[in-house]
């Protein structure tokens, strides 16, 4: 027989999700569709050739034709006329093509930072404010602890857990640490 403990905490794969956690799922889901198709034109095409450079299929494209184009011009595959035979305009259309799909890259690249960065606002702000609800819960349980008389709520680790965070302070903070240690 499973304690409830044991069956709230079960990995089966069979079991359910929390509604809570197919709701976050849903709302997050829904918001990412919504985002994706207010995003530009220029941006829906960067993604799409960056998903298609950094795909195996882009690779293969790539080998066969530089196979056949070196095979041509150095007479191994006799299916045409030798049109490069120096591989200059090979060299001058893979540097140009090396110029686009790292500019498509860096605009990828740059919609996804600015993306990570709102998701860590928005994880600092649910940070935060799990910290306040926690402190005012110790606050809490350790007033309520005291009126019953249990020892455990004069540990002094508790006033210091129970006071609020100053975000500007930790900030402050962090940032001296990080200098000091440059």
């Amino acid at each position: 027989m499973h304690s409830d403990k044991q069956t709230f905490l079960t990995t089966e794969p069979s079991a359910p999700l929390a509604k809570v956690v197919e709701r976050n799922i849903e709302a997050l889901m829904e918001r990412q569709q919504r985002l994706e198709r207010r995003s530009s034109f220029q941006d829906r095409l960067a993604d799409r050739v960056t998903a298609f450079v950094g795909s195996m299929r882009f690779v293969y494209l790539h080998l066969t034709v530089v196979i056949l184009w070196v095979g041509i011009n150095t007479g191994w595959v006799p299916v045409a006329p030798r049109f490069d035979p120096t591989f200059v305009i090979l060299a001058t259309a893979a540097s140009v093509e090396s110029i686009f799909l790292s500019t498509f890259i860096l605009i990828s690249q740059n919609r996804m930072q600015a993306a990570a960065d709102k998701r860590s606002d928005l994880d600092l702000q649910v940070s935060l404010l799990a910290e306040h609800e926690v402190t005012r819960l110790i606050t809490l349980v350790t007033a309520m602890a005291q009126k019953m008389g249990i020892e455990e709520s004069h540990d002094p680790e508790l006033g210091e857990l129970a006071r609020d965070i100053a975000p500007e302070k930790l900030m402050d903070a962090m940032d001296a640490v990080e200098v000091s240690g440059s």
